[in-house]
């Protein structure tokens, strides 16, 4: 099947040939259909597998379609993103598949100058794509509205409600056009989605492609049982093995990103960091350097995991693992992108166990042991605290992350939010024991 058997107007799969997309992925084969036909729908898909287009094609096609001018101050379409980065990343898309159309692409987001961005939704704009917090800042200095807005995106869903934008959400939603068309976009199906999904979608329509919380097939898992104090060797003598090829590496904390780059960078490798403490420009310039290959290890906290897309990334490690066990479906989803293969290597300290287990649990999958022996949980063990690694949850507007979190754990009660209207294995785990980073097994692909 290639994009004119989907219903796409002639002009737009031209513009997609001219860039080379001819054939579209298995989610944006069955959610464009639906989405042509005004339908709402709730996508579940992991990273990598072209969801920008299956929102973004739909949207554009109906836009040039209509050939309506927005009006000052207003946007025809609204898609929301829980980071600047991947914010920048959905507008960098939508911008190319717009290219020679009369179509206008605006982004905004925490980070960025307000005045800027002021200017340019004065006359209007027919695709915003921004993060929930600056979006409300612009609400508040009247900069925009939204009671035009009759398209609705909410890309990486889950992530929005893990970093505490239940409220932001609930101020926009009530704002917007009714009726509307909504789609909604998350790799995970945690409970809170399905009430999200409840109040914001109209008897959707449900695609999905891997299963919520699995990992890519052709990402190859591993996990090495290391003490903490040794984790950083390591990462040296894995990472010294491909030197060549890009490797994006988490980290629990700004402050430990930070010192884990400058520890690479001394043993010789060309390394960069990004976390919450950087600002908008110094993230950019570090993932435009990885894009470029000029660096080839970018040390990263979550505030990465959503926002890169680099099909080159070919070795994802998770030095530490993260405290939320779906993020670690979205970490790993920066590599193996539009169909290569990958890696994803996990360091597990004593005292991530009960985190392992809980990301094992989420995948319905064991992860192969490359090295170790797995660490006992001891009684009473509790999960690490969370690092604070710049994702922007929590906080109040303009946090890192792209502003606005609330604060996790509250309940969504997203009053107003549903328009009236609905369209317009490998090795098996050994029990007990400790284990150093000896003993090096083969690591098998993970289902």
């Amino acid at each position: 099947m290639d994009f004119d058997m989907l219903g796409l107007a002639p002009r737009l799969v031209a513009k997609l040939a001219e860039q080379g997309i001819t054939d579209p992925t298995p989610i944006q084969t069955q959610a464009i259909p639906h989405a042509m036909n005004g339908r709402d729908v709730m996508g579940l898909a992991q990273t990598g597998t072209g969801k920008t287009a299956a929102f973004g094609l739909p949207m554009i096609d109906a836009l040039m379609k209509a050939g309506v001018k927005p009006n000052a101050k207003t946007a025809r379409g609204l898609v929301l993103a829980p980071t600047r980065e991947l914010a920048k990343q959905i507008a960098d898309n939508l911008t190319d598949y717009t290219k020679g159309s009369h179509l206008k692409v605006a982004l905004v987001v925490g980070g960025a100058g307000i005045v800027a961005q002021t200017k340019r939704l004065a006359t209007g704009v027919d695709l915003l794509v921004a993060t929930p917090g600056r979006l409300i800042d612009l609400l508040d200095r009247r900069a925009i509205r939204l009671d035009e807005t009759v398209y609705l995106v909410l890309d990486e869903a889950d992530q929005m409600l893990d970093m505490g934008f239940i409220h932001a959400l609930r101020r926009i939603a009530p704002l917007l056009a009714t009726p509307r068309q909504t789609m909604m976009f998350s790799a995970t199906m945690p409970k809170l989605m399905a009430e999200l999904a409840d109040a914001f979608l109209h008897d959707p329509v449900r695609v999905q492609v891997n299963p919520p919380g699995q990992a890519v097939a052709k990402i190859e898992q591993s996990v090495h049982f290391v003490a903490q104090a040794a984790k950083t060797d390591l990462l040296v003598d894995l990472l010294d093995k491909h030197r060549d090829e890009l490797a994006l590496v988490f980290g629990r904390t700004k402050h430990g990103c930070e010192k884990l780059y400058k520890q690479l960078e001394a043993k010789g490798f060309a390394a960069a960091s990004i976390h919450g403490n950087k600002s908008q420009g110094q993230r950019e310039r570090a993932i435009e350097a990885f894009k470029a290959g000029k660096v080839r290890v970018l040390v990263a906290t979550d505030v990465a995991a959503r926002g890169i897309d680099i099909p080159g990334v070919r070795h994802v490690y998770n030095y530490d693992l993260p405290n939320v066990a779906e993020n670690y479906v979205h970490r790993i989803g920066r590599t193996a992108r539009a169909g290569a293969d990958g890696a994803a290597i996990a360091l597990v300290a004593p005292d991530e166990m009960i985190e392992l287990k809980d990301i094992e649990k989420a995948m319905k999958a064991e992860i192969p042991i490359a090295s170790g022996r797995p660490w006992d949980i001891l009684p009473g063990q509790k999960k690490r605290p969370n690092g604070g690694g710049g994702g922007g949850g929590g906080r109040g507007r303009g946090a890192p992350g792209g502003g606005g979190g609330a604060g996790r754990g509250a309940k969504p009660a997203f009053a107003g939010a549903k328009p009236a209207g609905g369209k317009p294995q490998g090795q098996r785990r050994r029990t007990g024991g400790g284990g150093a980073a000896g003993g090096r097994g083969r690591s098998a692909s993970a289902a």
